[in-house]
């Protein structure tokens, strides 16, 4: 949740992460608090308008993130170990695949 954050800067709000996530309310707004009582973000609200609340990055969050993405770039390093570019690329082809039917899917679903 806090790279979607870092990586979008425009989406700053609960509720733009539960539509970038795909994600329900209440699990973006439990994971919110976790987050808040760690002291990863911080909540801001409007002085205009109390009802709109940002969501804002503090020092420990960024250095999560950080570890964060080592640590995926450490995965993928050994899950790719072995496999040629060629392997990769048809994986990632097929997953791209994989993923734009889930996504085709869901989509369905919520205008049904």
């Amino acid at each position: 949740m806090m790279r979607v954050r870092q990586n979008n800067p425009a989406y700053n709000t609960a509720a733009d992460i539960v539509r970038i996530r795909k994600s329900t309310k209440s699990h973006v707004s439990t994971s919110l608090k976790v987050l808040e009582d760690r002291g990863c973000i911080e909540r801001r609200v409007d002085k205009d308008n109390k009802k709109h609340v940002t969501i804002h990055l503090l020092q420990l969050a960024n250095e999560v993130i950080e570890d964060g993405i080592w640590a995926q770039k450490e995965f993928a390093q050994d899950m790719f170990e072995g496999l040629s570019e060629e392997e990769i690329k048809v994986f990632m082809n097929v997953f791209q695949k994989v993923y734009d039917n889930a996504e085709r899917m869901i989509s369905n679903e919520k205008n049904a």
